[in-house]
């Protein structure tokens, strides 16, 4: 007997709240503030787009408050976040949007730029899978940063499985826009190695994303791989540039130096166009 799919539900509620981050508003609102605060003043062109991690506050909060802290700068202007992070708990080939009308956390809701999604759908560069985002804390954990910064943003939710970086990159192309539109991806990087080879391994992450190069970030390296490959990509093309603003693990954080996971903050800024720079710092030979 056929049976219809399920309908997504209106709204996808929060999976991680009480555990991931606060569950009660007030105290959500207190901690992302502070993270935002810790990560001091904030200087330069907004950004296009960052990398965060996606752990625990208690682990990669601080982390995630220098990946957010120059979105400070982003003006009214801004109305759409892209949220680009690797699926946890499902596996599937391609990319998985939500049709939902928006993600809720503690905070409230963040609507769903529903046109933005149908497009993909209808160019066939995403699926539809709903069970990919009920559980998983990968984009979930970077809203009440957003919402914090840009309570009036609207969010396209993309989680990626079996795929590559060139179909990451195809998306984030397609929508890329103007000042409108930001890109978050949402990445832990090295894996439960003990501190000093995390901090090795990071360090090559780090070397690759400041090169833009996308080939040497893989699965040991990054669980968001994936989505950085794909902005990598897009940020050598479109003429970003990449700056490192903090790279720690959770020995940092936490104390246990073991089997640490590791976390990185990256802002990708335009780069200064050359009609604008100082004739006598370009000269013509």
């Amino acid at each position: 007997m056929f049976r219809a799919a399920p309908q997504p539900a209106r709204v996808r509620l929060p999976a991680a709240a009480g555990r991931f981050y606060p569950a009660e508003a007030d105290a959500l609102r207190r901690e992302v503030t502070e993270h935002l605060h810790r990560a001091g003043a904030v200087v330069g062109p907004a950004p296009k787009a960052v990398i965060a991690p996606h752990a625990g506050y208690l682990y990669s909060g601080p982390v995630a408050g220098c990946a957010f802290a120059p979105g400070k700068l982003w003006s009214d202007r801004v109305r759409r976040v892209v949220v680009v992070g690797p699926s946890h708990f499902e596996s599937f080939d391609g990319l998985a949007v939500s049709m939902a009308e928006a993600f809720a956390t503690p905070l409230g809701e963040m609507a769903i730029d529903r046109a933005a999604v149908e497009t993909l759908v209808r160019l066939r560069l995403v699926r539809v899978h709903e069970p990919a985002h009920q559980a998983d804390h990968a984009l979930e954990v970077e809203l009440p940063f957003l919402q914090t910064l840009l309570p009036e943003a609207t969010l396209v939710p993309i989680l990626t499985g079996q795929s590559n970086g060139e179909q990451v990159g195809e998306v984030l192309n397609l929508l890329w826009g103007g000042e409108e539109t930001v890109i978050v991806i949402s990445s832990d990087l090295s894996h439960y190695l003990d501190y000093d080879r995390a901090r090795e391994v990071d360090a090559e992450t780090r070397a690759a994303v400041e090169a833009l190069d996308p080939a040497p970030v893989d699965a040991y390296h990054a669980c968001g791989h994936l989505p950085i490959q794909g902005l990598l990509q897009a940020a050598r093309v479109r003429g970003l540039r990449p700056v490192t603003m903090d790279l720690r693990n959770s020995g940092d954080t936490s104390g246990r130096r073991d089997r640490v996971v590791g976390y990185g903050a990256w802002v990708f800024e335009p780069r200064p166009n050359p009609a604008h720079l100082d004739p006598s710092a370009n000269p013509v030979h």
